[in-house]
């Protein structure tokens, strides 16, 4: 089949920037629904408004994609340092369970082992203070290996300080998500601001306790993947994923994080199914357009969306995740497996970007390409900041200043054009040319076995 190349894509970068729903959706999702933790309400409203949306274009199949999601809710947090009567902030990590304890508080540093060791013949009983961030200079350890080094030594409970200036605060995860199960803690962990971690860090100084406590609760509850399709005209029973979250964590209305990746996904569908009303030009596999739900609770809605269809169906070519794309400009796609590089570089050389294609040293737990990976299935992430040109406000992150303003519309715009166009040429390249894919489970779970507690390269 012959394409214009150069006609289509004029069309779609000129569909995606003059024909954009942008500020539309994201008003929608981030100040109309707002927050959009995964079993609330606000998650039921902005999935049937995505649903609708899906409806509303010229795709081939919309469907929701139910499952049961297995997570927790909090309603109070409190701390306070004795004597004195002195209130601490803290925020709970992502799972905190229930727990009210007071114990003396010690500094720990950065919970390196060298920094435990040290005061060892303290810790039992005690509330440890941590620094999030790694020790300079040293070899980084993931925190979820250090608050388990500190359960190890007896501390009753985990203070770590957020890294964040101004008193802000995100919500974090004790695990590593390579490991198994959710996101347990191996003691009771919640975060303070870099303002009060300073005076806890003090007040360890002078003997002081604190009295801490967590009101939190685990449930399981309806959820649900939205699937859109674009069929395919030459191999429709292969297809290409676009897919990214639609949930944000608590409190936060998720302007980059993930609003910008859902309306990615929606934005992109709208486009080639336009092009397809339009000029007739369809894609040549399948393109499925998912948004998943539960990212933030450890990728269980793509884990359920990869439980689901991968054995019965033919694997994806390749899936392409989509998150937090107003953290900076577009540079390419990064790999799960090296294997597709050439392939993908190729399409990437058509469309004259100097967009890159490059492969991660590690899998990357941090998004909805793991579970992909994890199952042996191509998989890739779009390289948006990592190691350069990452935007200042991009720091907003799990906190309730990722706002609607933090979305770059403009810049936006411009990743659903390339999406579209490398999207339409993936689909177009016949079978016989993409390479085969010779990972499986087992393979990733050795590689995994050992990279685990490593952290992974981000910058």
């Amino acid at each position: 089949m012959n394409l214009d190349w150069r006609a289509l894509d004029r069309w779609m970068m000129g569909e995606a920037m003059t024909g954009s729903r942008i500020e539309a959706h994201v008003r929608e999702l981030c100040e109309n629904i707002g927050p959009r933790w995964s079993s609330s309400e606000a998650e039921k409203e902005a999935i049937a408004y995505i649903q609708g949306q899906l409806e509303a274009g010229e795709l081939d199949r919309v469907a929701l994609e139910e499952y049961q999601v297995d997570t927790w809710a909090w309603s109070r947090a409190k701390a306070r340092v004795a004597p004195g009567d002195f209130p601490v902030d803290v925020l709970p990590f992502n799972r905190c369970p229930p727990f009210n304890v007071r114990g003396a508080i010690v500094d720990v540093g950065y919970g390196t082992p060298r920094e435990i060791q040290q005061v060892r013949n303290r810790l039992a009983g005690s509330v440890a203070v941590m620094f999030l961030a790694f020790e300079p200079f040293t070899t980084p350890v993931h925190h979820a290996c250090r608050l388990r080094l500190l359960a190890e030594a007896g501390a009753l409970v985990g203070v770590v300080i957020e890294k964040k200036d101004g008193r802000r605060m995100e919500y974090h995860s004790a695990s590593d998500w390579r490991d198994p199960g959710l996101q347990e803690h191996p003691l009771p962990t919640v975060v303070t601001s870099r303002e009060h971690g300073a005076l806890l860090q003090r007040f360890a100084r002078e003997d002081r306790e604190l009295e801490v406590g967590v009101e939190s609760r685990f449930y399981t509850a309806p959820s649900a993947n939205v699937v859109g399709e674009l069929s395919g005209v030459r191999w429709p029973e292969e297809h290409l994923v676009l897919g990214g979250h639609h949930d944000t964590v608590y409190g936060a209305p998720g302007g980059n994080d993930n609003a910008s990746g859902t309306i990615a996904v929606m934005e992109t569908a709208r486009v080639l199914a336009q092009l397809r009303a339009q000029t007739g030009c369809a894609p040549g596999r399948t393109v499925r357009f998912v948004t998943f739900s539960a990212e933030e609770q450890k990728l269980q809605g793509a884990s359920a969306y990869v439980a689901r269809h991968h054995g019965p169906e033919t694997p994806p070519r390749l899936a392409i995740n989509l998150d937090e794309l107003s953290t900076g400009p577009i540079k390419g796609i990064v790999l799960g497996f090296p294997h597709l590089r050439d392939l993908v570089q190729e399409q990437l050389d058509t469309m004259n970007e100097g967009l890159k294609c490059h492969v991660m040293a590690q899998i990357d737990p941090s998004s909805d390409h793991f579970p992909f990976l994890q199952a042996g299935l191509d998989a890739a992430f779009l390289w948006r900041w990592r190691f350069h040109s990452r935007h200042a406000d991009a720091g907003f992150h799990h906190e309730g200043g990722d706002t609607a303003d933090k979305l770059n519309v403009r810049e936006l715009k411009e990743y659903v054009g390339q999406l579209a166009r490398v999207l339409l040429r993936l689909s177009h390249v016949p079978p016989e040319e993409w390479p085969r894919n010779a990972m499986t489970p087992g393979q990733v779970q050795a590689r995994l076995e050992e990279e685990r507690g490593a952290v992974v390269r981000v910058f």
